[in-house]
């Protein structure tokens, strides 16, 4: 396991990725580089990388000195239950993660490292969704956003609580496919006529059967367990048609997980969705009946499609004064909010019963002047 970290070329300072830009940013030079510029800049990085793949492929993993300043062999790597620490090759300290943690931060340092192992072989990823938002302009979101709730708690916007917002890569599974369908089901048809002073009532009945294609994509769920997936997955959709193919470069600066849920565990849970959409489909086809009763449908796959994919999402927690820990998430590409905010009870209650005596104020002076 090495864990890199990129450097600039012109100070050696580190450079991180720039969603404004889309480019990789020195924060002491203030250069900035496009992603090949970058790869050309750090070979030893893109040399770890390859390195792991082989050795996940069944070599057996070296570990000999160091490869210089740009990228540091792990030199205490321990299992601790779910804990494993690495060496800083900034600073030397030690890097505390848990066991899906691929892209962090040196806690002394604040040096943006990527922990290539994490993200190799058959854990890494087929594409990524580079974040799109700042974190300036994130933070701004959020308080635009959150200005507008009331009784939330003033320590709830103050500058060292928001400033603790992270940039999170979450793992997601992509599905898709195309797919034979045959559908069959019972169709009715109702005609109504009159003739005279009398009202006749005809039903058919029909047998209906429709084949066709379908073809599906973007069928996506989030494959890491300790997430909290309903906040997670309310801040789609994503522009999937905005995806990159995965570059390390694009985890420098953030933080950055591993997956831990397999396709065999959600894949029911998909196949049901899309057998759903398929359906939909194909009642659209047989829209001339006034009902479809006793549906079946078998669903054949021509081609399907599993994709690895990282997406993008800002987070911020709060620990409220009633014990209860409360999360925000922002959809890193399109700025999608989604949360449960802290309410101060006690302010609400005293804002209400001020409002109930000023109105009986308002009304004892009214009745007063009359």
């Amino acid at each position: 396991m090495e864990v890199i970290t990129y450097k600039c070329p012109n100070c050696g300072g580190d450079l991180t990725f720039d969603p404004v830009s889309g480019k990789y940013k020195c924060e002491y030079c203030l250069s900035s580089f496009t992603q090949e510029e970058m790869e050309k800049a750090n070979p030893k990085a893109a040399e770890a990388l390859h390195r792991e793949n082989e050795d996940d492929a069944g070599r057996q993993e070296t570990s000999d000195a160091q490869n210089g300043t740009d990228t540091a062999q792990t030199q205490d790597e321990t299992a601790q239950g779910e804990a494993v620490v690495y060496t800083c090759p900034n600073c030397g300290a030690e890097i505390v993660t848990d066991a899906t943690t691929a892209a962090t931060y040196c806690f002394y340092c604040h040096n943006p490292v990527v922990l290539s192992g994490r993200l190799s072989g058959e854990y890494m990823p087929d594409f990524v969704l580079p974040f799109k938002i700042s974190k300036e302009q994130a933070i701004e979101k959020f308080l635009s956003f959150t200005r507008k709730k009331h009784f939330i708690p003033k320590d709830f916007f103050e500058k060292s609580q928001v400033q603790k917002m992270t940039g999170v890569y979450f793992p997601y599974w992509i599905y898709g496919g195309d797919f034979e369908t045959d559908y069959m089901a019972r169709g009715r048809k109702v005609r109504v006529w009159q003739t005279g002073d009398v009202e006749y009532t005809e039903t058919s009945i029909y047998d209906v059967r429709r084949e066709g294609e379908v073809r599906v994509d973007g069928l996506s769920r989030n494959a890491l367990n300790k997430a909290d997936r309903d906040l997670i997955e309310c801040v789609q959709p994503y522009r999937l048609e905005e995806m990159q193919p995965f570059s390390m470069g694009y985890l420098s600066g953030f933080q950055a997980e591993k997956r831990d849920i397999e396709q065999q565990q959600i894949a029911p849970e998909l196949k049901k969705e899309l057998e759903t959409m398929a359906r939909g489909a194909m009642r659209n086809e047989a829209n001339e009946y006034i009902s479809l009763e006793q549906e079946k449908m078998n669903l054949s796959p021509k081609q399907e499609n599993w994709r690895y994919v990282l997406f993008p999402v800002w987070t911020l927690t709060y620990p409220g004064k009633d014990g209860k820990v409360y999360y925000y998430a922002m959809n890193g590409q399109t700025g999608t909010i989604n949360g449960d905010f802290p309410y101060e009870r006690k302010r609400a209650l005293l804002t209400s019963a001020v409002s109930a005596l000023l109105v009986l104020i308002v009304m004892l002076i009214g009745g007063y002047f009359a």
